[in-house]
């Protein structure tokens, strides 16, 4: 399946060529700093799967827990988050699930595993049939 996906405003355009993808959320709070939000919600992709057909991201690299870096890519116009790499994931990239086209912000209506349960938002329910980790590993 291709996943396809863009900014806001349209200046970057990408997509990923995957036979399957893990849909997750992270509840850290870098997560929640980046996105103003609760939690990002991710198709975790094989890196080299992801290409970004239109435009030029700009990027941040934060320091995770785990102390290597998340870089996060974003579109420097309309600031939309659009995936971030992973130090600690090297072979993976974690493609930002509200920017992909055709209805599949809803990761086939499932999530996988949430990440970083520790920090979740009391409000906020574990998905229920979610793999629940209080960090990563």
């Amino acid at each position: 399946m291709t996943l396809t996906g863009s900014c806001m405003c349209g200046d970057i355009h990408y997509s990923a060529d995957v036979d399957e993808y893990l849909s997750a959320l992270c509840h850290c709070t870098d997560c929640q700093k980046w996105t103003g939000g609760g939690f990002t919600s991710n198709a975790v992709v094989p890196r080299a799967s992801l290409k970004v057909t239109k435009g030029t991201p700009s990027s941040y690299d934060a320091k995770g827990d785990s102390g290597k870096i998340n870089k996060h890519f974003f579109c420097p116009t309309c600031g939309s988050s659009l995936y971030t790499e992973l130090e600690i994931m090297a072979d993976k990239t974690c493609i930002k699930a509200g920017g992909l086209d055709n209805g599949a912000a809803n990761l086939g209506g499932k999530v996988d595993i949430e990440f970083y349960v520790k920090d979740r938002p009391s409000y906020l329910a574990p998905v229920d049939g979610a793999k629940q980790m209080p960090a990563f590993g």
